[in-house]
This record gives structure tokens, sequence and C-alpha cells, in this order.
């Protein structure tokens, strides 16, 4: 991170982070940023990141370069107590629906945009909240699924996907200021 800083601009190369892909006009998803996708993530002009993260702790030269940048930076965890999609994945890829309707709130309102939402590897809880994002956009559950597959490519969570289509999309409060992409 601190050798970012010391690049001249005008030789800084651009490079994305893993699964990094436009949602929508000003929303973002991907992986957790490093150093290197820093000037990458700095053109965005980002607003806010959200990020979906278990017990994973966040790096501190992200927290720093975001800070630097004025960027809020809103951590949505899951509480220990929380029922995992399958008790079986050891692994924290799971995501419950409370933090799914933080998520997608906060992706919907106007007033963090530009956003990026972020999980670990950019897939799982990310493409679960992007997918339930796309149901309040009422698109059909096979481009739902198709759009989830592209970013998870052959490790399909089959109990992620039925939470999908079981999402109920009243539970998201739309704002009054709904932004563009909601409009049916």
């Amino acid at each position: 991170f601190f050798l970012y800083k010391n690049i001249p601009s005008q030789s800084k190369m651009f490079f994305p982070p893993v699964n990094f892909s436009a949602v929508e006009e000003n929303v973002y998803r991907s992986g957790v940023p490093i150093s290197i996708n820093f000037p990458f993530i700095e053109n965005l002009s980002l607003k806010t990141v959200v990020f979906l993260h278990s017990k994973h702790k966040i790096d501190q030269s992200l927290e720093i370069f975001l800070s630097d940048l004025g960027v809020q930076s809103v951590v949505l965890t899951e509480p220990e107590e929380s029922t995992p999609l399958s008790a079986k994945h050891k692994k924290s890829d799971h995501i419950t629906e409370e933090t799914v309707i933080q998520a997608v709130s906060l992706l919907i309102d106007q007033s963090n945009h530009p956003i990026l939402l972020i999980c670990e590897t950019g897939k799982y809880r990310t493409g679960t909240v992007v997918a339930c994002l796309r149901k309040l956009q009422r698109w059909s559950l096979s481009s739902i699924f198709e759009e989830y597959r592209r970013f998870t490519k052959d490790k399909v969570k089959v109990q992620n996907e039925q939470f999908i289509e079981l999402f109920d999309t009243d539970l998201v409060n739309i704002p009054l200021n709904k932004p563009h992409f909601l409009d049916s």
C-alpha cells in the first residue's frame, strides 16, 4: 500500500480486483481488493464499500486506503449464532437473510453511490446479494442463476440458489428516491 502512494499517477497501472464487474450504473462487485488493485479502485470514485465478511478481518492497508480516499466502509458480519445456509459447510460462504436485506438496501440507496460490494472471493456472498437485487429487479430466475454461476464457475452452492429462489423481495424497503435500475 505505501509503495502505491509513491507511484506517479501517469505510470499507475489499473488491475481490477478478482471477480470485478459492474452490476448497474455506479454499483460494482468484486472480491476483496489487494494493493495492486488500489489505483483501479481509486479510479471508480467510490462513496461506499460494503464488506460481506463472516469472521475475516479486513486488511489494514485496505482500511487505510479507503479512509484516505474518504470512502465510507460498511462491514456486514454474520452473527456467531447465525444458522448457515448449510451446516455442512465449514467455510464461511453462507449469508443470512438479515445481511442480504441490509446489503441490498445499501445498494439501492443512491446516497451510497458509487458503491462496491465485496466478499473474500466475490463469488458466493456477493453473488447471493446481487442475485437478490436481480430478483428485486424482476429478472427471471434462469437469468439470475446464469449470472450467479458465471462468477461461481463450477462450484455452485445449491443452498445459495435455494435461498435466492425463496428470497422475499417484499422484505426490502424501496427508498422514495429509488435508482433508475429499479424502475419496472
